[in-house]
């Protein structure tokens, strides 16, 4: 059994986020809930999470958290539950490189080669334990190609819906879901 969650946050986001905040309220009695405020620079998130991770942890992550808390399962053995996940966010990213503003955090700072690469090498591509992740996905996903996140974490357990949106639409109404399969008490 876990008693520790970390919400791992997307891109341009934070620990405010709105999912995060929803999450936050529903283990508040459960178990310890962490939201980090990620770095921009990829290289120094992916730290701050690994410094995060213990043995009791378990993890949700949403768009680039998503590919976070993939990464962190992956490597350390946890279950994760990853919503709306961003696949290859070195790709998806190219785009956005230059100045950036997070208004989440008040923040400007610049997306460079560098941050794609590093998200480049962080790409796991065959999931060695697909059975710890859950994906949580909207077909209507309007930020990223649902398409490729059904496609990479075929051989997890899914929900996959029809509609809703980058945000996942209804999210609250998988908390009891995702505690059981994190194994929350």
């Amino acid at each position: 059994m876990a008693d520790k969650v970390i919400y791992v946050h997307g891109f341009n986001s934070s620990e405010q986020s709105f999912k995060a905040q929803q999450l936050g309220a529903y283990f508040k009695d459960r178990c310890e809930y962490v939201v980090p405020r990620l770095h921009y620079d990829p290289r120094i998130a992916i730290l701050q999470l690994e410094q995060a991770v213990d043995e009791r942890c378990v993890l949700v992550g949403s768009s680039l958290g998503g590919f976070y808390a993939t990464c962190l399962s992956q490597q350390f053995n946890l279950r994760a539950v990853v919503i709306n996940p961003a696949v290859r966010p070195d790709k998806l990213l190219w785009d956005y490189l230059g100045p950036q503003y997070n208004p989440y955090q008040d923040l400007n700072y610049e997306l460079t080669i560098e941050h794609m690469t590093a998200l480049r090498r962080m790409h796991i591509e065959k999931l060695s334990k697909p059975s710890n992740l859950l994906l949580l996905q909207q077909t209507a996903d309007e930020v990223l190609p649902y398409q490729d996140a059904v496609n990479y974490y075929r051989d997890c357990p899914s929900i996959i819906e029809f509609g809703g949106d980058h945000s996942f639409i209804g999210f609250e109404r998988h908390f009891n879901r995702l505690a059981n399969f994190l194994k929350i008490k």
